[in-house]
């Protein structure tokens, strides 16, 4: 039995006329008997009444049919799948991010997957990790870089964590260094100009809550700054700003001395819709994702690890 065989009898059996079939499937006709009666043989029994007005099935041949057009539409798929994988000729993924991931972690995943997969289109999404999840949740992302922890995440997702960060304390380069150890305190920091980020940043609360904690308050003397401003604030020497240690790549302009009473860190996840098959686009993506984080850690070993899920291993579960 194969593959075309089936796919003979599907259409004699939707036609109910082996002419007709045959005209479709662009065979001559006693070619088209032949594979019916071969796929007759294999199976060994009759699947089709042949008379002189046209052709019926047997009890045999109906009990076939659903079987045989959902075999035929599973080989479609892996057809495609395959084909899709092996060259990634078409496609698109949409993912999600946070701002201070956009300008790190993104940046290096984009730049290899566009250079593995130019034919693939990439639609990014900046926005906190709340309404990363509002637009998954939508339809309108495949997959999201967040930092919410995994208690404040709805079940219709699959999240897995990806990276573990720490946060450190960053300046200019160019201006002597915050203290003469390699750690700071929170209390310390407190004290120094900071460049202080918007409101809507996930690490705004976490900083936040951190000195309330601490029993101390930051002097902040820019405010409501997004991540790139933040950065090149620091660069200019205006302040302090405590970041993800990521963003510190290929950022010469810039040195970071580490927390300590306590240290920070977050927690990078990469999150999906739980109720939806990721296209192959997706998948290599994830696989992109996982890779270059796995990279970035090895790098920053002291700053960065890998969190005990691989996200490569996320399957789709039932809706």
């Amino acid at each position: 039995m194969n593959l075309e065989q089936l796919k003979a009898f599907v259409e004699v059996a939707e036609l109910g006329n082996f002419t007709r079939a045959a005209e479709r499937l662009h065979l001559a006709q006693p070619s088209l008997s032949r594979q019916i009666t071969a796929l007759e043989q294999d199976l060994g029994t009759e699947l089709l009444h042949r008379a002189r007005l046209g052709s019926t099935l047997t009890v045999a041949g109906e009990s076939l049919l659903p079987l045989a057009r959902r075999m035929l539409a599973d080989a479609d798929s892996v057809r495609r799948e395959l084909a899709e994988l092996a060259g990634l000729q078409r496609g698109r993924v949409r993912l999600g991010a946070t701002p201070t991931l956009c300008v790190s972690l993104v940046a290096e995943v984009l730049t290899a997957f566009h250079a593995a997969h130019p034919a693939i289109e990439l639609h990014i999404s900046e926005h906190g990790s709340r309404h990363l999840l509002e637009q998954l949740g939508a339809g309108e992302l495949d997959l999201a870089l967040i930092t919410t922890s995994d208690s404040a995440t709805p079940e219709r997702f699959t999240v897995a964590p990806l990276l573990i960060e720490e946060l450190v304390v960053i300046s200019s380069a160019g201006a002597p260094p915050v203290n003469g150890g390699d750690s700071i305190g929170l209390a310390e920091v407190a004290t120094l100009p900071q460049i202080v980020f918007s409101p809507t940043y996930d690490l705004r609360a976490t900083t936040d809550t951190a000195f309330r904690s601490a029993g101390v308050t930051p002097t902040a003397v820019v405010e409501g700054a997004e991540m790139d401003a933040v950065l090149r604030f620091v660069e200019r020497g205006l302040g302090v700003a405590i970041v993800p240690a990521m963003v510190l790549i290929e950022r010469p302009g810039l040195r970071a001395v580490r927390l300590r009473e306590p240290t920070l860190a977050r927690t990078i996840s990469i999150a999906r819709p739980a109720d939806i098959a990721p296209t192959a686009a997706v998948r290599v993506l994830q696989r992109t994702i996982a890779r270059t984080a796995a990279d970035l850690a090895a790098a920053a070993s002291d700053t960065m690890r890998l969190a005990d899920v691989d996200p490569d291993a996320l399957r789709p579960s039932s809706p």
